[in-house]
């Protein structure tokens, strides 16, 4: 019969959710002190589709394409606006403010920029890293309210994540920081109907 010990001999102390670094970079735009200003995020979220393929009244699953859910970062509002209007001046170089006009040609794809959030254990070291590149799409109004008390301001910023790769801990990722992509290519016989699989 398995104890308390046991458990946590397999338990190992567990990973805390306040335990964490986040990092972004965008060319031509500063920064300052996300390491300590991001106080609020989340491991970024994936989804694999599916495709559902009727068959004489049974459905046959065949597994779609990946997908990558929109990414929330909370930034504590220095004192100097830096960060905010940072993430406002990214924005405002991929779409102007008084025009439909964009300082990024078709060429260009410096509008995207290198995002990472890293988990870390009770010694700082890093577990395991998301990198993404990504472009803000929402920075939240930040509410102020004579009635606030002991309160700072914050502010929310959601990015598209356009790709994502891993490194650190678990079967998926590398020591290189590039990630792993699985790829399988074949055909499922249905009967008379034959389907091609690339993942």
């Amino acid at each position: 019969m398995a104890s308390i010990t046991d458990f946590a001999a397999k338990f190992k102390g567990g990973v805390r959710s306040n335990l964490f670094k986040i990092n972004i970079t965008c060319p031509g735009i500063s920064f300052v002190d996300l390491d300590f200003l991001a106080t609020a995020s989340s491991l970024p979220e994936q989804t694999l589709g599916k495709i559902e393929v009727p068959f004489r009244g049974r459905k046959l699953q065949v597994p779609g394409d990946r997908t990558f859910a929109d990414w929330t970062v909370t930034i504590l509002n220095d004192p100097e606006f830096q960060n905010r209007s940072a993430m406002e001046y990214w924005m405002g170089r991929i779409s102007a403010w008084s025009a439909n006009y964009s300082q990024y040609d078709r060429n260009d794809t410096n509008y995207y920029g290198a995002a990472s959030i890293s988990q870390l254990d009770r010694q700082q070291n890093v577990i395991r890293t998301y990198r993404m590149h990504v472009f803000p799409t929402t920075v939240a109004a930040i509410t102020v309210d004579h009635s606030s008390n002991d309160e700072v301001e914050k502010f929310d910023t959601t990015f598209a994540v356009s790709t994502m790769s891993t490194d650190g801990a678990g079967a998926d990722a590398s020591s290189s920081g590039t990630g792993v992509d699985f790829s399988a290519s074949g055909q499922i016989q249905v009967g008379d109907v034959t389907i091609g699989i690339n993942i």
